[in-house]
């Protein structure tokens, strides 16, 4: 990747901060123009949250997301722990609370917000949430797995936090390693959503609760995955349909929340092991949004700050919703801290 494109790929907010109004991020968007008719949702915002507590300095533009992130989660939450995750444009939930993914990914928003925000509030906020959410344990992997990010986030500032500890134990002792099935080592029948996220929970554990065979565990399921995802020198990431040992590639329709999942978890490795192959693991998902993917489309827009949709065959869903732009600014969070490795 050449100097000129990772200055294009520089975090740029505009398009999130175009989606969102007073109670939230919108979740879909016609083209580049928020659909407020479908509302909001708590898998955005947490996403939001962890995106604006990434990033250094807090300038007023990401206090603002975050706050307004914090808050909605704050709704979210119910006094038990358990998230609502759909609220419609006049403020009212759509959906009981529940233990679903949108659990886990609030504790992950929360986790990051008070382990790596420089404002004060904003910390506390994040932690009152905490207290509740922590109390939970949901039966869903990847709500699990989203979960453990945000407990290791905790732990790697402060590693007497209790909540944070017990949680990632219980989820650590939920986790499956590689099967032994040398053609097909994925813990999983099939590869589905959020990939990235099964193999990054386990590093995180296994570094944070020093479990040295857990993180091997993670290390080796993300390599097998990186290697499974790339065809030709690229990315071409399990698309929505899913992926099986008897599937060959490329499938459409890919989504940007998969190869940020990559990045996420590539970063993360790159941290507790430093081999370089992460380093190019995370240049891989940014060249896919550059166009380095199976049908050569860029699948961004520098004029708007966000992010296609989908690629698909012969194409890409031009439409900027709010879960793709997330995946570009994190994607390129990843690029830039990089950098200072490189």
């Amino acid at each position: 990747m050449n100097a000129r494109l990772l200055q294009d790929l520089e975090p740029n907010f505009d398009h999130l901060i175009s989606m969102t109004d007073e109670r939230g991020t919108f979740e879909h968007a016609l083209l580049n123009d928020p659909r407020p008719e479908h509302g909001y949702c708590s898998d955005d915002m947490a996403r939001v949250l962890v995106v604006a507590a990434r990033e250094p300095g807090h300038a007023s533009a990401m206090r603002n997301l975050a706050m307004l992130s914090l808050s909605f989660l704050q709704d979210a939450l119910d006094s038990q722990g358990k998230c609502r995750n759909r609220m419609n444009r006049s403020g009212a939930w759509e959906d009981p609370p529940s233990l679903d993914d949108c659990w886990g990914r609030s504790i992950w928003g929360l986790g990051t917000a008070a382990s790596r925000s420089s404002d004060h509030l904003i910390r506390h906020l994040s932690t009152m949430g905490l207290d509740r959410a922590m109390t939970q344990r949901s039966p869903w992997p990847r709500a699990m797995a989203f979960a453990a990010l945000g407990a290791a986030e905790v732990l790697g500032v402060d590693p007497d936090h209790v909540p944070a500890r017990t949680l990632l134990s219980d989820a650590a002792a939920s986790m499956t390693g590689p099967s032994p099935d040398a053609r097909w080592p994925w813990p999983e029948r099939r590869l589905t959503y959020a990939n990235a996220t099964i193999p990054e929970a386990m590093i995180a554990a296994g570094f944070a609760l020093e479990r040295p065979a857990l993180l091997q565990n993670g290390l080796d399921l993300l390599e097998w995955l990186l290697a499974r995802e790339t065809e030709h020198g690229h990315l071409s990431v399990t698309p929505v349909g899913g992926s099986g040992p008897e599937d060959r590639g490329p499938g459409f329709d890919q989504q940007p929340i998969e190869v940020a999942a990559l990045a996420d978890a590539c970063a993360r490795a790159q941290m507790v092991d430093g081999n370089r192959r992460w380093l190019d693991g995370i240049s891989a998902a940014a060249d896919w949004f550059l166009g380095d993917n199976d049908e050569g489309i860029v699948m961004w827009d520098p004029n708007t700050g966000g992010a296609f949709d989908g690629l698909e065959r012969g194409g890409a869903n031009l439409n900027q919703g709010t879960e793709s732009a997330l995946a570009l600014v994190s994607t390129m969070q990843h690029v830039r801290s990089s950098l200072n490795v490189l």
